[in-house]
């Protein structure tokens, strides 16, 4: 028998629904991997338990990449949603502020929100950015939009600004340069930062041996 509250069973739902034919690097198995990477960090820390588990969940309910680059359409959509639960009003205003907040290219905006719950969700949507998932995902995306895996001729960007990120049609392996590489040092919890090394050096190792087979050393 599920033991669940009924609104956590309400949102799983809900989000399955919503993602039942999303990308499968963003669909309902990323955001369950998401909402187990949270639970994992939250007990090491005193949290609204609640707030942390909403946000893991909806965190990636209308992903801005796959809505023309619209960002307004997630916060809208989970505040909708949000209506229908049994949450207090300042709970619910704190889920959409972490979701609308937590996404790697909003890093060099001036953010006037932080809070133990917004930075268990950005761990923990960051670590599956990395290692083993971290590499699946990128090469999944690379696919579906139809990038090269490399190209030696076109370098990462390492400098670029939020409208030029989300416009990138770059070789998915200049991806790890321009972000995944990033993230071990933009972690916020101790938990997540000791996660984050391990998943770090699997990226390095597999980098180191992608381009030795691309240079015909290995």
């Amino acid at each position: 028998m599920n033991t669940e509250p009924k609104d956590i069973l309400a949102t799983k739902a809900f989000v399955k629904t919503e993602l039942a034919n999303a990308e499968s690097g963003h669909d309902w198995f990323h955001v369950e991997r998401v909402y187990k990477n949270a639970l994992l960090i939250a007990r090491q820390e005193a949290v609204d338990l609640l707030v942390v588990k909403l946000a893991a969940l909806l965190h990636d309910i209308a992903d801005a990449k796959f809505h023309k680059g619209d960002e307004t359409i997630g916060p809208k959509k989970a505040d909708n949603f949000l209506k229908t639960l049994s949450v207090s009003k300042a709970q619910q205003e704190h889920i959409i502020k972490i979701i609308r907040y937590c996404s790697f290219k909003n890093r060099n905006e001036e953010i006037n929100f932080s809070s133990i719950e917004f930075q268990i969700i950005q761990d923990a949507d960051r670590l599956d950015a990395m290692g083993a998932i971290g590499i699946a995902r990128t090469f999944n995306y690379g696919g579906f939009k139809n990038r090269a895996i490399y190209n030696p001729e076109i370098q990462p960007n390492l400098n670029m600004n939020k409208e030029e990120y989300k416009h990138s049609n770059a070789p998915t392996i200049n991806h790890f340069y321009e972000k995944l590489l990033q993230l071990k040092d933009l972690m916020n919890t101790e938990t997540g930062k000791k996660i984050a090394e391990k998943r770090h050096q699997f990226m390095e190792d597999f980098l180191a041996q992608f381009f030795d087979e691309w240079e015909g050393k290995a």
